[in-house]
């Protein structure tokens, strides 16, 4: 997709929170940005993916910890205090 440059004016306390909000989430602010600007114009359905699949990624090495690694075919589960 073809990207437009896009120069906005905020007052500093708005450019502050976007780059600390970015931050938090491992983005950029124009991806921060495009995001919230999708899920204003009724692209929830496709940010949800994209923030469920930046979240797998920022938390991989957590659920590799509690979950072992994927394994095709294997049947070997993890059976602390699970059923």
């Amino acid at each position: 997709m073809a990207k437009t440059q896009l120069n906005v004016r905020v007052d500093e306390d708005t450019a502050r929170a976007a780059r600390e909000r970015a931050l938090e989430r491992g983005m950029s602010v124009n991806r921060y940005i495009e995001e919230l600007v999708r899920q204003d114009t009724g692209e929830v359905g496709h940010t949800f993916v994209e923030a469920t699949a930046d979240f797998m990624k920022q938390y991989e090495s957590v659920f590799v910890e509690e979950f072992g690694a994927a394994r095709e075919g294997s049947g070997e589960r993890r059976s602390e205090g699970r059923r």
